[in-house]
């Protein structure tokens, strides 16, 4: 079994903490576990934010809040937990807020560090956040057009599989978290992602985090979606999004027995 996807973003970068995620791991049946930090996290990402900062006071307050540490810091956890005897396999990587025409700045920085795995994730349509309950809505979801928006996410999904940035793409249909559906049939759309994915060799994800953090009556991505992925040939990874220890394996088991009945 594997979480493909677990955040350090609420505690500190030390062992201890880490140690924490990886027994509640074992505790769980977990065999492989993938830990990473979002990039708001660290200061040389800061430029990929800047959109959102000038956008609204909602989404400047909620910038300001986050950690704000040198990318150094996490290497050094890295190397110290490479060194150290763990009960499971565990790889550490980056989930990446992907913004267009970055591309070559986030080559810049990842390059420099051999990360097991990197995941590229949308969080921001055009520079407004699309997934924060207190002011999403307000932003974004009540202003334009729902066909619009999500046309838009799976434009810059293109591209971000295209850059051959990443190895995993994070939450594929997160859009749908505050239940705002599009008119048109999204599966001509699931089937260009996965035939992209397949092409570059990238894993999507099955987040169950949309389940629990969320509250929303999907178990992780979507059954037509995961369905088009598989037949597809695409790579479905398992994950929690835990963002906390007590989180993490959460519904992993039942979501593999979805992934093991689809046809």
């Amino acid at each position: 079994m594997i979480d493909g996807h677990v955040h350090l973003e609420n505690g500190p970068l030390t062992k201890e903490y880490v140690m924490q995620f990886v027994e509640t791991a074992q505790k769980a049946g977990i065999d492989c576990l993938h830990i990473l930090d979002h990039t708001h996290r660290f200061c040389e990402f800061a430029p990929l934010y800047e959109d959102l900062r000038k956008d609204n006071q909602s989404q400047r307050d909620w910038f300001a809040k986050k950690l704000k540490e040198p990318l150094a810091n996490y290497h050094r956890l890295i190397a110290e937990m490479k060194q150290t005897e763990l009960p499971i396999e565990v790889k550490f990587g980056l989930e990446v807020c992907y913004v267009p025409k970055q591309e070559a700045f986030l080559k810049n920085i990842l390059c420099q560090y051999p990360y097991d795995f990197l995941i590229g994730s949308i969080h921001s349509i055009d520079g407004k956040l699309y997934d924060m309950p207190s002011f999403s809505k307000e932003i974004l979801w009540d202003i334009l057009d729902t066909d619009a928006i999500y046309q838009r996410y799976y434009e810059i999904m293109e591209d971000m599989i295209e850059s051959d940035l990443f190895t995993q793409i994070a939450h594929p249909d997160q859009l749908k978290l505050f239940h705002y559906e599009p008119r048109y049939d999204l599966k001509p759309t699931y089937r260009r992602i996965a035939l992209l994915a397949y092409k570059h060799h990238v894993s999507m994800e099955s987040n169950t985090g949309i389940h629990y953090r969320y509250q929303h009556e999907d178990l992780g991505t979507n059954l037509t979606f995961l369905t088009i992925l598989k037949q597809a040939g695409v790579n479905i990874i398992t994950a929690s999004d835990a963002h906390q220890p007590a989180h993490v394996g959460s519904y992993i088991k039942e979501m593999m027995k979805v992934l093991e009945e689809l046809v």
